[in-house]
Formats: C-alpha cells, sequence, structure tokens
C-alpha cells in the first residue's frame, strides 16, 4: 500500500531557501528523475518525523501530493542535522509503478534455537545482512527471511537459497553471496549419549 504525503512546492530552491524552510521545523526536499525536471518541496517537519519510524521506509512506494497533482516515488536519501538527530532534507525519486525497481532489504533470521546444527554446537555466522532485489515496487518485501531450523553444521545459505516472493529477483551479484553459514564440526559418534564405549 503507498504512503500518502502531502507537500508545498517550493518556488525557491538553494540552500537559504532551504535554510528558511528548516526555520519553520519543516523538512525541505526534492523529487527528481523519470526524464522531468526536479521539484522543490517542503514537508511537514511533525509528520515527517512520525512517519520516518515505519520500517523499510525505503522500499515503499510514496504518493506525494502537490498543487501540481500527484508524484509516484521512492525515498531514495536523508540527510539529518549531526546534533539533534532530526531530519534536514530528503530526496525522492519519481518511478513508473509498472517497471522493476531495485531495493536493497534487511535479511533477518528466525529459529535459532530450533537449529539442528546449532543444538549440536555449530556457530552461527550471519555473514550478509541486506540483499539487493528487483521487482515491482508493490510487490517488494520488507525484509527476507531465512529459517534456521534444519540448517545443520557445515550447512551455508546462498543467495540462491533465499525464498523471494512473487516477481521479486535477486539484484546483480547476490546469487552466490553466502548470507547464512552453520561452522563447526559435527560431534564423534562414541561421543553420542547411548554409543558404545571406545575400546582400550
Amino acid at each position: 500500500m503507498a504512503i500518502e504525503l502531502n507537500a508545498e512546492i517550493r518556488k525557491v530552491a538553494g540552500k537559504g531557501a532551504a535554510r528558511a524552510v528548516r526555520k519553520t521545523q519543516n523538512v525541505p526536499a526534492v523529487i527528481y528523475g523519470e526524464k522531468k525536471e526536479p521539484v522543490a518541496i517542503e514537508l511537514n517537519g511533525r509528520e515527517f518525523g512520525m512517519l520516518l519510524k515505519t520500517p523499510s521506509l525505503r522500499t515503499k512506494l510514496f504518493q506525494i501530493k502537490t498543487s501540481s497533482g500527484t508524484e509516484d516515488a521512492m525515498l531514495m536519501d536523508i540527510q539529518y542535522h549531526p546534533v539533534t538527530d532530526a531530519p534536514i532534507h530528503a530526496d525522492f525519486k519519481r518511478i513508473d509503478v509498472k517497471r522493476p525497481v531495485n531495493v536493497t532489504v534487511p535479511v533477518e533470521v528466525v529459529n535459532a534455537e530450533t537449529s539442528r546444527g546449532l543444538k549440536l554446537g555449530g556457530v552461527l555466522n550471519f555473514a550478509v545482512r541486506r540483499v539487493a532485489l528487483r521487482g515491482l515496487v508493490n510487490d517488494m518485501p520488507e525484509k527476507i527471511v531465512i529459517d534456521l531450523t534444519s540448517l545443520n553444521i557445515g550447512e551455508v545459505v546462498h543467495g540462491t537459497d533465499l525464498v523471494l516472493p512473487n516477481g521479486i529477483e535477486l539484484g546483480l551479484h547476490q546469487a552466490e553471496l553466502a548470507f547464512v553459514t552453520i561452522g563447526g564440526k559435527m560431534p564423534d559418534e562414541e561421543s553420542k549419549p547411548g554409543a558404545p564405549a571406545a575400546k582400550k
């Protein structure tokens, strides 16, 4: 579902104009891309600050409403104040919702407590925590989940092993990445409960 965002068009751009916007506690921003002229806009500072608490915001479709109409866009960059951490500028890129976009989303591991390999004393190596994906913005997941339940010692989860939603593909150079491994050695048979004692 798209995030609707109301904005005012700024008639004057530049650093001085941006500073004037910030003095009103609002956030200057720009919409660019799709071979159209960039548009300088102004966002309600309080509303935008609350919106930034939304998880995986950069995978979302924004519908930015101005006096000139509505623009479909994605949030590309946010600049923060070095002391207060308040947002001081945002960049939005226009998109065509019918064409694929490239997005990076977080990777999450689950069921570590029931993982076969970890129960046997293996060590989890969660090496790659973000994955590049390609697909339509409305089909893009907030995150990709790796289930550790059946993963054994010595096994690896590569990019090609990730479970992706329909219509979503791995981005470039993601297929052979080792996202998760279970390191360690398998226990010796004689160390397992019930195994016959070794002869002296």
